[in-house]
């Protein structure tokens, strides 16, 4: 036998394709959902001095206890609850759907949804059962009961809210979600600081959920860092899956150091849902633009022929997201991310040049 990939790695691997990530030097960057405001200089230079002196010959503590104090007390995760921490909530996904990949076990999410608990279903080795949205995005509750019922999954993932639709599911919906659940439902809360709503004060009214949020979306998506809490038997199991010094020392470090100043974040995190309303606005006024309600850092938009649309956006030196042909759901849709005023002035003029 050949000792090709083509003949050694899984067959549900070689069908797949990588995450996409597309190059943005020299783009406005609207394609990731990222903050677009840097941290202000005196914070900058405070966290500069701290990483100068750090130990980096040495490896991080794996339990992070500055952190997780500080992640504790600034997004007010309840004291009986543990906290485990990630490379990204990416890495959290990972860590979750590996340790309950029991054969035969399944997986199940809302869709279209976050691409990664598809792709970490089929990395671990999980059946995953995808239920539909609506046409407009709402959840279907009835059906998302009786897939349940049907395929007894393991583990449910909800984005709460959703990507890249960002609508925010109703909370008595997603509340019999979890009661109804056989296994653990993981309720990923990555843009919660736009959205105003969570399930964390919460979670002491049920035993199978799993609150997982990132840092990413709140200004820190350079530095990787993923969160999630739960009860402490399911930590202490999940914990056994995590790589050991999965979190470096840097990004531990730095972390703690800007949620001290959370309120610099939080008050650019309102600058962004302000940008967000006059964005949806806008598009609105565009003939041929659908956009959708977003409770995110983006808006959905439905635009007559997104290839081409994209592609002129390119041509134009602006970066978005195009998910069509991802899922029948997301015909002809892009998704916008917030940017600065100016950036989305510059999106707005070249969307309307490119429709």
């Amino acid at each position: 036998m050949s000792k090709s990939p083509r003949n050694l790695v899984r067959e549900e691997i070689l069908a797949l394709k990588a995450y996409p990530v597309a190059p943005a030097t020299g783009m406005v960057k609207l394609d990731a959902m990222e903050n677009p405001y840097r941290l202000p200089e005196a914070l900058r230079e405070e966290v500069a001095r701290m990483v100068s002196t750090l130990p980096i010959n040495r490896y991080p503590d794996p339990t992070a206890p500055e952190l997780k104090a500080r992640l504790r007390a600034v997004f007010d995760i309840p004291a009986e609850c543990e906290i485990l921490i990630g490379n990204g909530s990416d890495e959290i996904i990972q860590i979750v759907a590996h340790a309950l990949a029991r054969p035969g076990a399944a997986l199940l999410a809302p869709e279209p949804s976050f691409v990664m608990y598809r792709m970490n279903a089929i990395y671990a080795g999980m059946r995953y059962v995808g239920v539909p949205l609506a046409a407009d995005f709402t959840l279907d509750l009835a059906r998302v009961l009786a897939a349940m019922r049907e395929a007894s999954p393991a583990l449910v993932f909800i984005a709460y809210p959703n990507n890249p639709t960002g609508n925010l599911f109703p909370e008595d919906a997603v509340a019999r979600i979890i009661e109804a659940a056989p296994g653990l439902v993981v309720l990923d809360e990555a843009y919660h600081v736009f959205a105003g709503r969570t399930f964390m004060k919460r979670l002491h009214e049920f035993s199978n959920l799993m609150v997982m949020r990132t840092v990413s979306k709140l200004g820190l998506a350079g530095i990787r860092l993923g969160y999630a809490a739960a009860g402490p038997d399911w930590i202490a199991e999940l914990d056994k899956v995590r790589p050991p010094y999965n979190v470096n020392m840097m990004t531990q470090f730095v972390a703690e150091r800007v949620l001290a100043h959370v309120a610099v974040l939080e008050k650019q995190a309102e600058s962004i849902k302000t940008e967000r309303e006059s964005l949806a606005g806008r598009l609105r006024d565009l003939s041929g633009v659908e956009p959708f309600p977003s409770d995110a850092n983006f808006i959905l938009a439905r635009v007559p022929d997104a290839d081409a649309v994209c592609k002129r956006l390119r041509e134009r030196r602006i970066l978005v997201r195009n998910f069509h042909g991802s899922h029948p759901l997301l015909a002809n849709c892009l998704r916008l991310t917030v940017g600065t005023p100016g950036e989305n002035e510059l999106m707005l003029d070249a969307l309307s040049g490119s429709l």
